[in-house]
């Protein structure tokens, strides 16, 4: 074994080289580029990433399906648009193009990557002020025949681009997912279940991800459509989910301005929040469980990478599921903030550790300090006694997500019991609702679906009052035994005076419109 004495003096910091070799990566690659473990909300955010890179303030995410099955996904942006040279440099792979300081995309591989992590096929159409439009199409096939790309055929990018003249207009793009794998997984019967819980699950995590860009000017839908019948089936605004959007803080003058000198890169600014105790506001309970959800939220120019977590400076633990500390990262911080391609964690080295141990406030107050406070407050809260509100049925199929998340933070949800769905349906004319009460279902006479909606044509989640207002009205007609004959009288003259109510609303608005 060599003497490590006998380096002194003779040791080379640069390894020396004689020459070099360009070795393009195999076909092979493919495999490796469409494993990349992206979850599929986390892909789909990413793919967003790009449309706000492109300058795009309305963004759509699109569900295609028929009478069976879930046929595309497509995600559309009236940002500034490609032309074919842009295509062609967006669709190659391992292409890293230049990006501006505020950008969200870092690496270039994200729009493949995420893409063909669940769908074989990759389309990209697009359409700048100056340029017609032009579609550029990759396969996973594609890629292992020595990365091939297709040209779409020219006249469907401009159909494509037409069907969504609302909000493409002059310039915007479409990316388009087919043959997803999780959607042919999806049986013929259950794909209504798994786009409920799809959306869901995407809504939330976009809310969350970038609630920044939603609470500013960028508008962020997600949409279905039947592509037999060309009727829009769901339609939801994805709202902002801030994890720091309490009303009043857990622990008086909070949150605090920490600071924190971390070698490497410089004093790192650190927003120290304390949510009041038994919080049921969505940004505190709906973004995961409450220890994952502790610990530090790190930004990079206003997108969450990293929801929750230490990073190594301590364990998470029940009395502590309070703290929730922001944290920008810097722009010269790249020997310390290591983010991952997915933007979904940071990986720190223990110089940042080593700073927020000696971080301080404005007054001299200790990052320990504040700790300390996030427990104090979690065992106060934990001491008092609360009213106890009966539980309810939650909302489904029918109810605006607004709707129904604030009523999961208002009152505490049954379980073991199937979610109240609400639908327009023809129903008798003398009946303005009923109840299908094996199917938890309530049902509105769609004769009146127009009164309420000003006469525009309503989506799946539309008149959200009046749901609203039966919802509290009937939830407990659900799940019962026996039918008193109590409670078809209600229904009956409830019935009767809501019909006169509907009528007398009609009315008002024909004559607002003569």
């Amino acid at each position: 074994m060599t003497d490590p004495a006998s380096l002194t003096g003779s040791w080379q910091y640069d390894v020396p080289v004689t020459n070099s070799t360009r070795l393009p990566p195999d076909a092979g690659y493919a495999k490796a580029l469409t494993n990349q473990g992206y979850g599929f909300e986390v892909a789909v955010a990413d793919l967003i990433d790009n449309s706000v890179d492109a300058g795009a303030d309305s963004v759509v995410v699109h569900f295609l399906r028929d009478a069976n099955r879930i046929v595309s996904l497509l995600v559309l942006d009236n940002g500034r648009g490609m032309d074919d040279a842009g295509l062609d440099s967006a669709m190659t792979v391992g292409r890293r193009r230049n990006y501006g300081e505020r950008a969200l995309g870092m690496y270039g591989t994200g729009l493949k990557a995420a893409s063909l992590s669940h769908a074989r096929s990759l389309t990209v159409i697009s359409r700048t002020k100056r340029s017609r439009a032009a579609g550029r199409k990759l396969t996973a096939e594609g890629i292992e025949d020595g990365f091939r790309c297709d040209t779409v055929d020219p006249d469907f990018a401009q159909r494509q681009i037409d069907t969504y003249d609302g909000l493409i207009e002059w310039h915007g793009t479409i990316v388009r997912w087919d043959r997803v794998r999780a959607f042919e997984t999806v049986s013929s019967g259950q794909s209504e279940q798994f786009l409920s819980e799809a959306i869901s699950r995407l809504e939330a995590h976009l809310g969350l991800y970038l609630h920044r860009f939603l609470s500013g000017s960028l508008k962020l839908d997600i949409a279905v459509w039947d592509v037999d019948t060309g009727d829009e089936t769901d339609h939801i605004r994805v709202e902002p989910l801030d994890p720091f959007g309490y009303k009043v803080p857990g622990r008086a003058g909070y949150p605090k301005a920490f600071t924190a000198p971390v070698e490497g890169a410089g004093d790192v600014q650190l927003e120290a929040h304390i949510w009041p105790a038994k919080s049921k506001q969505a940004g505190f309970r709906h973004i995961g469980s409450l220890s994952e959800r502790q610990g530090f939220y790190f930004y990079r120019n206003d997108r969450l990478v990293q929801a929750g977590g230490w990073n190594n400076l301590r364990s998470p633990e029940g009395h502590l599921s309070l703290a929730r500390i922001a944290v920008n990262l810097p722009a010269d911080g790249n020997r310390v903030f290591s983010l991952s391609v997915k933007k979904e964690g940071v990986q720190v080295t223990p110089a940042f550790t080593r700073g927020i141990e000696t971080a301080t406030d404005a007054a001299g107050t200790s990052f320990r300090t504040y700790l300390a406070d996030a427990e104090a407050a979690y065992r106060e809260g934990a001491s008092r006694s609360a009213i106890n509100r009966l539980p309810v049925i939650a909302p489904g199929k029918g109810f605006d997500p607004k709707v129904k998340r604030t009523i999961a933070e208002e009152l505490p949800i049954r379980g073991g019991e199937e979610p109240i769905s609400i639908e327009w349906v023809p129903l008798p004319e003398g009946r303005f609702f009923d109840l299908r009460r094996d199917e938890h279902t309530i049902l509105l006479n769609r004769a009146f679906r127009d009164d309420f909606n000003d006469g525009r044509r309503g989506g799946s989640n539309d008149a959200p009052v009046i749901k609203a207002l039966l919802y509290l009205l009937l939830q407990d007609f659900f799940g019962l035994g026996r039918w008193e004959r109590s409670r078809a009288d209600r229904i009956e003259y409830w019935n009767s005076i809501l019909l006169a109510s509907a009528r007398a609303q009609r009315e008002r608005r024909q004559r607002t419109t003569s």
